[in-house]
């Protein structure tokens, strides 16, 4: 049964929870994803095909440098039935190797297929990927821990975040 939220939900659990398997339950087979990254403090490749190699990319190389992982669309689900979605999202998470903080924005651009309802594409548009000190850890994982999750109203992340210089770029983008 065709159901946009439940693709989308898939990935997000899949890919902050280290569940790769997961994914089969947002991307079809031979989906797409497009990733263009807007700042230097990560990296991802441009183009990769095929839900094995997104899983690997999205999923498997992700956790072994990142935990902690939050991730957030703003906004309402998509019905059941959509084609498309898009919304912004927000990630915080803490790196493995230092502990150092990473909290990032930008946006989702899914294109699901008519027959499955899995994702045949998935665009992603990453604006910003700020370091934070860990010592603000705690701050930060209570902030995102208190949001409804992984869909969020952008009011909420704004009127809830801790006051942290290294946060300024990323809500001034959510509050656009």
């Amino acid at each position: 049964m065709k159901n946009a939220t439940k693709a989308i939900e898939s990935y997000i659990f899949g890919k902050d929870g280290n569940r790769p398997d997961l994914l089969r339950r947002a991307f079809n087979l031979d989906a797409t994803l497009n990733v263009l990254v807007q700042t230097s403090t990560i990296v991802f490749p441009p183009n990769v095909q095929g839900r094995e190699d997104i899983a690997k990319i999205l999923v498997h190389d992700f956790s072994l440098k990142y935990e902690n992982v939050y991730t957030f669309c703003f906004g309402a689900p998509p019905k059941s039935e959509a084609n498309i979605h898009k919304c912004k999202w927000l990630v915080g998470m803490s790196t493995k190797a230092t502990g150092e903080l990473r909290v990032g924005c930008g946006e989702y651009h899914w294109i699901f297929s008519p027959q499955s309802g899995l994702a045949i594409q998935l665009s992603i548009t990453i604006e910003h990927m700020l370091e934070c000190p860990s010592q603000h850890m705690r701050k930060i994982m209570d902030w995102l821990q208190g949001r409804s999750y992984p869909w969020c109203e952008s009011t909420d992340m704004l009127d809830s975040a801790p006051p942290l210089t290294c946060l300024q770029p990323v809500l001034a983008y959510v509050a656009i």
